[in-house]
């Protein structure tokens, strides 16, 4: 089996990656290195004792794409992770998550359409915005996203769900992440942002070892129990297992709907003091933060209903928050030794 994973140098890509290769699956990494670093192919190596192919490509140029299925005529699958993905930075630059996002989707689905070749979809549970009724399940309806990274998602669904139904060769799976945390055991591959970390959790660990001076706790008076936004965690490796049984379902089952969504979380959320408790619990660290104003286009409470995916495909979370942050910060403390 051969499978393109685009921005699999990423975090949630070389997870993914390291679990095909450990199955025997010939995998081709594309990427622009946007947002990754050119040594985690060496890491995945490590890992799995197999090197991927890797293609430096920038999916908003649709020629280089094009070249890169002239190339590859024999692929069995795609997974697409390549995205920019921070709420904050898609407010102050919408044209570059447009572009990015939606474009580089375009100039892949061409050909993937026109081979039949079938499709994992790296989504969000930023398409449900603020939900009315929690747990949120995949017929919550969706709401006018918050931000400009929440409508790439939205409409990235809508563009694959037309081309499903445009080319009755092609299917696609769309898997509505919930809050992806915590690293691979190894500690050899992790969540690595170049820069100022967009995500909470290497924000939290950068600045216990001491890279940031203190965390800021966005929000402390919204209508929560402690005041904190709400998140569904999801450690990292459940995530990229959650891949591994949808790709199988894409594969083996050809009667199954020509696109089906599925949330992927713990069914189970945390607020941000609650992780930050979970993460002193896990490593004895202490976590210097202060609270702060709210952030624009955050969602106040989101966690997964995830009863469709464990009785379609049999997946389930096995990991614990404390697991994931542990992991974490296993990370953390190693990425400087091992540049």
């Amino acid at each position: 089996m051969k499978i393109l994973v685009t921005g699999g140098l990423g975090y949630i890509g070389s997870h993914v990656s390291v679990l095909l290769l450990e199955k025997g699956v010939d995998v081709i990494i594309l990427d622009n290195l946007d947002n990754a670093r050119i040594e985690v192919l060496d890491r995945i190596e490590a890992i799995t004792g197999k090197r991927p192919i890797f293609e430096q490509v920038d999916l908003k140029d649709q020629y280089l794409v094009k070249a890169l299925f002239a190339t590859y005529p024999d692929l069995d699958g795609c997974i697409h992770f390549a995205a920019h993905k921070a709420v904050g930075e898609s407010l102050e630059q919408p044209l570059r998550y447009y572009e990015n996002n939606i474009g580089g989707l375009i100039h892949i689905l061409k050909p993937l359409t026109r081979q039949g070749i079938p499709l994992i979809f790296s989504s969000s549970c930023t398409v449900y915005g603020q939900a009315q009724e929690l747990p949120i399940t995949e017929e919550t309806p969706l709401k006018p996203s918050s931000s400009p990274y929440g409508f790439t998602k939205q409409m990235g669904e809508q563009i694959i769900q037309d081309s499903c139904i445009a080319n009755p060769n092609f299917r696609a799976i769309l898997l509505r992440y919930f809050n992806p945390v915590g690293a691979h055991p190894t500690a050899q591959i992790g969540e690595y942002p170049q820069g100022i970390p967009q995500n909470l959790v290497p924000f939290l660990t950068q600045t216990v070892i001491g890279k940031r001076p203190i965390l800021k706790v966005f929000g402390s008076d919204y209508d929560t129990p402690d005041g904190t936004c709400i998140r569904d965690y999801i450690h990292v490796m459940d995530l990229a297992q959650a891949h591994i049984e949808s790709l199988n379902h894409l594969i083996s089952s050809s009667q199954s709907p020509s696109c089906e969504i599925f949330n992927v979380g713990t069914g189970t959320g945390a607020s941000v003091l609650e992780l930050i408790q979970a993460f002193e619990d896990a490593t004895g660290e202490k976590v210097p933060y202060t609270l702060s104003a709210p952030r624009a286009g955050d969602t106040v409470v989101a966690f997964a209903d995830v009863t469709k995916i464990e009785r379609k495909l049999g997946w389930k979370a096995q990991y614990n928050l404390h697991e994931a942050l542990k992991s974490a910060w296993d990370w953390e403390k190693q990425i400087d030794k091992n540049p």
